[in-house]
């Protein structure tokens, strides 16, 4: 029997989940759906067809929903985490699981009293073949332990409507979340410096931009936020150990020789370069909330996301080296 769930915000990385659901995946019906634009939520119940609800309560509460999958915009995310938790129905929330620290925390708080885990955070890059190579060989230990991460996180292109800030909370979120992940250690201080800033800038932006973290161990970590690169998508991921360093696999394209040239493609969109991650998370939410278990990452990892890009933000504007403090992972996230 499938699982039935009901989805909240159908804009284009929800259309993207509710197509997968329905036409690529096992094991899941999309029953219910809601959207504050009428037109997006009449096109996705053509997708799938899904009845059209009124509200993301109205969906949470359906006794045709058995979960609950957030993709609406990010400031409306923890509303309606928070109601799913209420509800005792597990959620999956597209990143940010919320866009203050504050209310991730209540999140975190809401669930650890309901006493199950229920809430999973889209952060797809745990599921990326080469992210899981790259820990499998961490976690062999046979390199010896990290040292040092070097990484980039290159688009081709922004809008106007991108800013300063937005390198950090909506580019360079996804290497904080998986970083921590790759070397299971919590973050203790931030660092932004800015290079000479690209032609292409324009005057909210400043770009590129080279954050640092250090981990409680000393590991340090440095990543490269380009995001008018104009060459293709281009992400990178190298960990330096005692004994060897392990460099994650970039996407595998033809060589091509013609025109006494030889040249390889790139990628050029991340939905492209991630999509077989999305399907492996989302069927594994699926497959682990029919079991009533989360094994994506957790609401204490977005938390954790959320409070390290603060410190991000606020060394854009200070300069200074700033520090993070989370606290230790509750034994109920262990």
């Amino acid at each position: 029997m499938d699982w039935r769930i009901g989805v909240i915000g159908t804009g284009a990385i929800g259309k993207e989940h509710i197509d997968r659901i329905t036409n690529k995946l096992s094991g899941g019906k999309i029953t219910a759906l809601t959207d504050v634009n009428p037109e997006n939520a009449k096109s996705a119940a053509s997708l799938c067809g899904a009845r059209i609800e009124h509200s993301d309560k109205d969906v949470i509460n359906a006794p045709d929903v058995d979960g609950i999958l957030v993709a609406s915009w990010g400031s409306a995310h923890a509303s309606s985490v928070l109601a799913a938790i209420g509800a005792g129905k597990p959620v999956f929330c597209e990143k940010p699981l919320a866009t203050t620290a504050g209310d991730c925390k209540k999140i975190v708080d809401a669930e650890m009293n309901r006493g199950k885990k229920l809430v999973q955070v889209g952060f797809m890059r745990r599921y990326d073949r080469g992210y899981l190579q790259v820990k499998e060989i961490l976690d062999g230990g046979k390199i010896g332990k990290p040292l040092m991460l070097h990484c980039t996180h290159r688009n081709m292109s922004v809008g106007e409507n991108y800013t300063t800030d937005m390198a950090v909370t909506d580019t360079a979120i996804h290497e904080i979340d998986c970083l921590h992940w790759l070397i299971n250690e919590q973050y203790v201080s931030a660092q932004v410096l800015f290079p000479r800033a690209t032609k292409y800038c324009h005057p909210k932006l400043r770009d590129p931009q080279f954050m640092i973290l250090t981990t409680e161990s000393g590991i340090t970590i440095d990543i490269e936020v380009f995001v008018n690169c104009q060459f293709g998508y281009d992400i990178e991921c190298e960990v330096c150990c005692e004994d060897g360093v392990v460099k994650m696999p970039e996407p595998a394209f033809p060589t091509l020789r013609y025109k006494a040239a030889r040249s390889v493609a790139m990628e050029t969109d991340w939905k492209c370069r991630f999509a077989d991650a999305y399907d492996v998370e989302i069927q594994d939410w699926i497959n682990a909330a029919k079991e009533g278990k989360v094994k994506g990452p957790t609401a204490w990892d977005g938390y954790l996301a959320a409070v390290t890009a603060d410190a991000l933000v606020k060394a854009q504007g200070s300069g200074r080296v700033e520090p993070i403090t989370t606290g230790p992972c509750p034994d109920f996230y262990k």
